[in-house]
């Protein structure tokens, strides 16, 4: 009877294995086994021990015992609650009155275990019971006697560990279905825009990075749309080009592999995507970085912990929500990283993977919700970032706009100028630009047509009438020259430049 009994526990073994159950636990003596369903994270523990008990305090012991081991496997896991199915398989029950003891679960704060103890003379209602606990049909076969019995016990033992390494192997085999091929495209990508940033002005030059597609809402909002992803190659000096290329090459073959290199190559450009959109909502400052695209990568490493929680919690699960919150709670602690593209790449992966899916499994119904899903949100956020309100970026415009005029380089001015609309209550200072412009470039008459209208919009903007003044001095119009000095010291009575040029203006008068 007692190999009857091995068989009875392998067969229940082998049971749960065919219906999406793995080991995750087998004793050395393979008397003891834990298995966890891999689709269902909230499905109970199982844990089957085949043993011969003689006496009920040994079998209450057992039971401690395996409710302690339960409840340090659960932490490891981080499972808040865990619900346990014990069961022995037995020859015979212990000889005094065990059944005190599994009448009601054994529990402790986080664990609920229920026992079940199965012998000869209640094994078939012991089954039926399981059969609806596991909403499956629990049947075994109790093999007759015979001189081979032992022999076909081996040889069933072999075919259940077999299985259960098969199972094993598929999970291995999910994180080998591409070659990180893609990953050291984009690494190469970015090291060879940041030698070509530091030849043509300097990754950390806020003018080069804007002409090299940095996002910069401005440009996008004049149709620029392409500057939601080339940023993803851009880097703002060398520790951010370092720092990135080490967190993509660390996780990019890891994401590579799991999805497939042409799922990558799409989660990754649209997480880069999504995390420039978002930054383009919520962050009127220049950015560049793959940030986004990286934690687009983490995205998708979330997903496919939905997918397969067991696998995900059992490898790297804690390790990347540990890297994840690190790196979001450094985003808002620390100044000037933008948050919001980080938040916007890891939401933008995620949804990235739910459509593409992992490989070799059928299409679903889910990853049309998720197509349809993401178009939505794309599409109401390109909606409200093109129709809302403009942003106070003149600020930015006007300091992008004077580093350009430093550099003589008046096309590009302008071309920042033409950004200011001329509602906007900083216009005056970009007439004032334009008319510096135009008395590098000797064209005066421009020159003092920009200034009127600053001082139009503006009529307390002193330097525009000093400026006039000095053009109408060079024009040798000396008297309309003290006029404008005048205007000026009347709002900036203490200016010594004014006082100088209104005395000079007087002896030429």
């Amino acid at each position: 009877m007692s190999i009857r009994s091995d068989f009875v526990y392998w067969q229940m073994i082998f049971q749960l294995l065919k219906a999406d159950h793995e080991i995750v636990y087998l004793s050395s003596d393979e008397g003891e086994a834990w298995l966890q369903s891999t689709r269902e994270r909230k499905a109970p523990l199982v844990r089957l021990v085949r043993t011969d008990i003689d006496w009920s305090i040994s079998l209450k012991r057992d039971m401690q015992r395996a409710l302690v081991a339960v409840d340090e496997w659960r932490r490891k896991q981080f499972r808040r609650q865990l619900h346990v199915i014990n069961i022995y398989v037995m020859m015979y029950p212990p000889v005094d009155d065990w059944e005190l003891h599994v009448q009601h679960p054994l529990i402790n704060d986080r664990v609920h275990m229920e026992t079940f103890v199965m012998h000869a003379g209640n094994m078939y209602s012991i089954l039926h019971e399981l059969s609806a606990r596991f909403q499956q049909s629990m049947k075994v076969y109790v093999p007759d006697d015979s001189p081979i019995l032992y022999d076909e016990l081996q040889s069933f033992k072999k075919q259940v560990l077999s299985f259960a390494e098969q199972v094993y192997e598929n999970e291995r085999r999910m994180f080998e279905r591409g070659k990180g091929r893609w990953t050291y495209v984009f690494i190469a990508l970015q090291i060879a825009m940041f030698f070509i940033l530091e030849l043509n002005g300097g990754s950390t030059n806020t003018l080069t990075l804007i002409e090299y597609g940095a996002k910069f809402n401005p440009l996008i909002l004049q149709g620029e749309w392409w500057r939601f992803f080339t940023p993803i190659v851009l880097h703002v000096g060398f520790l951010h080009l370092i720092m990135n290329t080490f967190a993509l090459y660390y996780l990019g073959p890891l994401v590579e592999k799991l999805y497939g290199s042409f799922r990558f190559l799409l989660i990754y450009i649209f997480a880069g995507f999504a995390g420039s959109l978002a930054s383009f909502l919520f962050s009127p400052s220049v950015s560049a970085g793959a940030s986004g695209a990286i934690f687009g990568c983490f995205g998708a490493l979330l997903y496919f912990g939905k997918v397969h929680p067991h696998l995900f919690f059992r490898t790297i699960g804690m390790n990347v929500l540990t890297i994840i919150g690190i790196n979001l709670a450094f985003g808002f602690i620390v100044p000037n990283i933008d948050n919001a593209g980080h938040i916007g790449g890891l939401i933008g992966g995620f949804l990235a993977a739910s459509i593409v899916h992992l490989p070799k499994e059928r299409l679903r119904l889910s990853q049309w919700l998720s197509a349809l899903l993401t178009a939505i949100v794309t599409a109401a956020c390109l909606y409200i970032g093109f129709h809302r309100p403009p942003a106070d970026e003149a600020q930015l415009v006007l300091a992008l706009s004077k580093q350009y005029i430093d550099e003589r380089e008046y096309g590009e001015a302008e071309r920042m100028l033409a950004l200011i609309h001329p509602q906007d209550a900083e216009a005056y200072k970009a007439d004032f630009l334009r008319a510096y412009i135009r008395i590098q470039q000797k064209d005066y008459d421009a020159a003092k047509q920009y200034l009127y209208d600053a001082v139009e919009k503006n009529e307390h903007f002193h330097e525009a009438f000093y400026y006039l003044a000095l053009l109408y001095a060079e024009e040798k119009k000396y008297e309309k020259a003290k006029q404008a000095v005048e205007r000026a010291l009347q709002l900036q009575p203490d200016d010594r430049q004014y006082k100088q040029l209104l005395r000079e203006l007087e002896q030429l008068l």
